[in-house]
């Protein structure tokens, strides 16, 4: 098994960022979560399959389906779907699906085999609470409701999405909510996981920050 760095926190906190810069600071492998969450949720709905849908169903939907990650980008059976995954919606029904035992079951072991050869940095919401409750270092990167929104709100905006700052923190409450109040591995902070409120840190002071506490 390989050292595994996990890095919880919720949407628009800065993880995907950080644990990519990271990753090739340290030279380890980037796993991605929140693109498998999307191409998950992105297959469900192409087969037509709603958030209500039993565990049964999900599961058969799911049956055979890989997820890969090659070059930057995300490959759903074979299909690049690196954009298609990175709208509103995407984020919306991966937030939704997320709280399905039947997904996260699914997505589980995938998760922890990518830490089987590899050094890895790890981002999501239950990294350090259930994928790697031992991971060998922790930390929960958080931030206001209206930094995060701001950020999600120039992210997309940047790639030409039609959204609004309102929007952005609506979208901001409502993936909080779910997160943090699903019965099945809710967003919570780890006790032994390392805090940084990012609101008014840039990202070189939050990557310092990182990477002093690691120990480089």
């Amino acid at each position: 098994m390989g050292r595994v760095i996990a890095i919880d926190g919720p949407s628009g906190a800065g993880k995907s960022t950080i644990s990519r810069l990271v990753a090739e600071r340290l030279g380890f492998q980037f796993l991605d979560t929140g693109a498998l969450y999307r191409a998950t949720a992105l297959h469900l709905r192409r087969k037509a399959i709603e958030p209500e849908s039993h565990d049964i169903e999900i599961l058969d939907a799911l049956n055979g389906v890989t997820i890969n990650f090659k070059n930057g980008r995300v490959f759903l059976n074979g299909e690049d779907v690196s954009e298609e995954i990175r709208t509103t919606e995407a984020g919306h029904y991966a937030s939704v699906f997320s709280a399905k035992k039947a997904v996260r079951d699914f997505l589980l072991q995938i998760q922890r085999d990518a830490a089987i050869e590899n050094d890895i940095v790890a981002e999501g919401r239950d990294m350090t609470t259930v994928v790697f409750p031992s991971a060998w270092k922790k930390f929960f990167l958080d931030a206001s409701e209206e930094g995060r929104a701001k950020r999600r709100y120039l992210q997309l905006k940047e790639k030409g999405m039609g959204i609004t700052m309102e929007e952005a923190l609506r979208d901001v409450q409502e993936r909080d909510k779910r997160d943090s109040s699903r019965d099945i591995a809710p967003l919570k902070r780890a006790d032994d996981a390392i805090y940084i409120d990012t609101t008014d840190l840039n990202l070189e002071d939050v990557l310092k920050r990182v990477l002093e506490a690691i120990g480089n």
